[in-house]
């Protein structure tokens, strides 16, 4: 792994990809597709190009000379299949391809436990698809086409699912740092939650041992959303939760993912949203950390939580979503 060119570095999980590896001197290749937003990016020790998934020539001249792909960037909301088909499925196609065309030797792919849907037993390796949103099917339609260009291209292919994803930068903890967040539903379905910087880390361990496969992970304990709220409350007690419930939170979705696409904008707040929220998602213990001969730095919410925490006191964030400049 000596050229590395990721995607989506501008946003929460890629940013931290991007400064894991410049900090381990690898000085990556940074795709940038709003200009605006490349001050993100600015203080690392990378190589900023100017790309769009939807540009191929953008994307041969960001591919040129690099070995390795790390791909993240996508429009990443649980909004209708026409919204998020071009970037998720169409956009990483052409990047595939450029990379290929390039001889680019690994591909490794960011997707999400969203491709399976809810689940009585902890997601495993054996566990089948079935996803209940069009994010979640965009994403089974990208992994199985990425896969099979890469075979075609001997390229090793890797494709992890991630789960619930955590940070100083994400959109749960933008609205904790505001005091008070809105939940859809009880909370007390389990979930898989993985500290972002253990993203990262599993993520670049998988390109640097062109590592090859379609796994879940997360961390080694599944919790479910009221744990994970409690959590957070014991260490912030200020912080306020106010519980809406699932048939009414899709009802308010439903206006405000209106709203938004009136305006041009995209939204986390959809219907498919809410039902997402709601399933059940654990993670077996284990699964894709055993394969990479890895743990997790952080391995429950007990210890990435305070963490956040520490990391939100001198940082503030502007989601991708929330930046319609």
């Amino acid at each position: 792994m000596q050229r590395v060119l990721v995607t989506g570095s501008t946003g929460f999980i890629g940013w931290e990809v991007a400064r894991l590896l410049a900090e381990e001197g690898v000085h990556p290749r940074l795709l940038v597709r709003r200009m605006q937003r490349g001050i993100l990016v600015s203080p690392l020790d990378a190589e900023p190009v100017n790309g769009d998934l939807a540009s191929p020539s953008s994307l041969r001249r960001a591919v040129e000379g690099t070995d390795t792909v790390i791909h993240l960037a996508a429009r990443a909301s649980f909004e209708a299949y026409r919204y998020v088909r071009p970037s998720i499925v169409d956009g990483s196609a052409n990047l595939m391809d450029a990379a290929a065309a390039a001889g680019v030797e690994c591909f490794v792919y960011a997707s999400s436990l969203l491709v399976y849907g809810g689940q009585k037993e902890p997601i495993d390796r054996r566990t089948p698809v079935g996803p209940v949103s069009d994010y979640g099917r965009a994403k089974v339609e990208a992994e199985r086409a990425l896969q099979l260009k890469a075979r075609k291209a001997s390229i090793a292919f890797c494709a992890v699912r991630l789960p619930h994803v955590y940070g100083a930068r994400d959109a749960v903890f933008e609205r904790i740092r505001r005091g008070i967040l809105l939940v859809p539903g009880r909370g007390l379905n389990v979930y898989g939650h993985l500290h972002v910087r253990d993203a990262a880390r599993v993520l670049v361990e998988a390109a640097r041992q062109r590592f090859e496969g379609i796994l879940p992970i997360a961390d080694d304990e599944s919790a479910t959303w009221r744990e994970f709220f409690n959590v957070v409350k014991s260490y912030y007690p200020s912080f306020r939760k106010l519980t809406v419930p699932a048939p009414l939170s899709i009802a308010g979705a439903f206006f405000l993912q209106t709203m938004a696409h009136l305006r041009g904008w995209q939204t986390l707040e959809t219907p498919a949203g809410v039902k997402s929220w709601n399933l059940n998602l654990p993670v077996r213990k284990g699964v894709l950390w055993e394969e990479l001969g890895l743990k997790p730095q952080y391995p429950t919410i007990h210890e990435g939580i305070p963490a956040v925490l520490d990391d939100c006191v001198a940082y503030r964030w502007i989601h991708p979503l929330n930046d319609h400049r």
